[in-house]
């Protein structure tokens, strides 16, 4: 976990190693970590705004040759893709994969139970949400399968969202990654974008906790 940590506090720094390494795999990288982040289930701590983020900066910087538009593109089929591979194994597997001895330990019953009050809450609209929410956004589609939502009204939320997140993160990182302030404090960057995705869950729970009190 402390090398998972490492890498989403200092992406710019492991990005720039994995261009000069791998070149044009790059790409195929960054999908892959995209899409499994959402698409395997059990691996919601991997990075997501972070990296698109950290990803259109590196693009918007000429010396690396990269492009910043199919970053764009690899990024939105990568999180529609997982998401709609997430929601197939929710309906295939829902209620075994919480119980799996292995698996089970990656999905945790305080977070799965976090998902669908979520998703009680919201209905439809938690889809989108839950987008720009890390560890939610791995959840939902997964209790959405098992609620017996269609895959058509999900796909109907889930894609406008991921455009929405595709925009956001990599527009932000494209016009602002390379901002000399922020290049230079970049840990503390990526802190803020991982705070500030919280921020509808802390209020959320905090406002569960007042109405009950």
């Amino acid at each position: 976990m402390s090398t998972i940590i490492d890498f989403i506090l200092h992406i710019d720094n492991h990005l720039v190693n994995i261009v000069g390494t791998f070149g044009n795999w790059t790409y195929l990288i960054l999908f892959a970590v995209i899409f499994i982040e959402t698409g395997a289930v059990i691996l919601p701590f991997l990075p997501g705004d972070s990296l698109l983020f950290a990803a259109s900066a590196l693009a918007a910087n000429p010396s690396y040759g990269l492009h910043p538009w199919l970053f764009v593109i690899l990024f939105l089929v990568a999180s529609i893709s997982g998401d709609s591979l997430n929601f197939y194994l929710g309906r295939k597997f829902g209620e075994l994969i919480p119980k799996h001895r292995v698996l089970g330990r990656f999905i945790k019953e305080k977070d799965l139970n976090s998902a669908k009050s979520f998703f009680d809450k919201y209905g439809a609209w938690a889809i989108f949400l839950a987008r720009f929410m890390p560890i939610i956004r791995t959840l939902v589609p997964f209790v959405a399968a098992t609620s017996d939502f269609s895959y058509r009204r999900f796909a109907k939320y889930n894609i406008s969202a991921c455009i929405t997140w595709v925009i956001l993160c990599c527009g932000g990182g494209h016009f602002f990654g390379n901002i000399p302030f922020v290049k230079e404090h970049f840990s503390m960057v990526v802190i803020g974008i991982i705070l500030i995705s919280l921020l509808p869950a802390v209020f959320g729970f905090a406002k569960s906790k007042l109405s009950k009190s």
